[in-house]
């Protein structure tokens, strides 16, 4: 199964407030509605960069077959100090970021 994906952005958010927060969020194109894609840290961590896995949930509910996009978001608190990040489904590469946006 291929996966469809856009709007890739990995920020440290600095802003004062809350304190510093690392994100990583996109677009996922999914097969029906009931299907909830979620970012977890991955298994394979010897990457010279931050990997993350795509995971797919289906709620095995019935639901009409029509192509969806679905918000995605990987969020923890504190300084991360992140260059790059990887996003895999499947054991294959989906998308690199090579640019960190930091907020201030």
């Amino acid at each position: 199964m291929t996966i469809q994906s856009k709007n890739w952005t990995a920020q440290l958010d600095r802003m004062p407030g809350a304190g510093p927060t690392f994100r990583v969020y996109g677009t996922v194109t999914v097969a029906h509605p009931g299907i909830t894609p979620k970012l977890v840290p991955s298994q394979v961590q010897d990457t010279p960069f931050l990997p993350l896995e795509l995971v797919l949930e289906d709620n095995n509910g019935i639901n009409v077959q029509v192509l969806t996009d679905k918000f995605v978001e990987y969020k923890v608190t504190g300084d991360y100090h992140v260059s790059n990040v990887g996003i895999f489904y499947n054991g294959q590469l989906l998308q690199y970021i090579d640019e960190v946006l930091i907020t201030q």
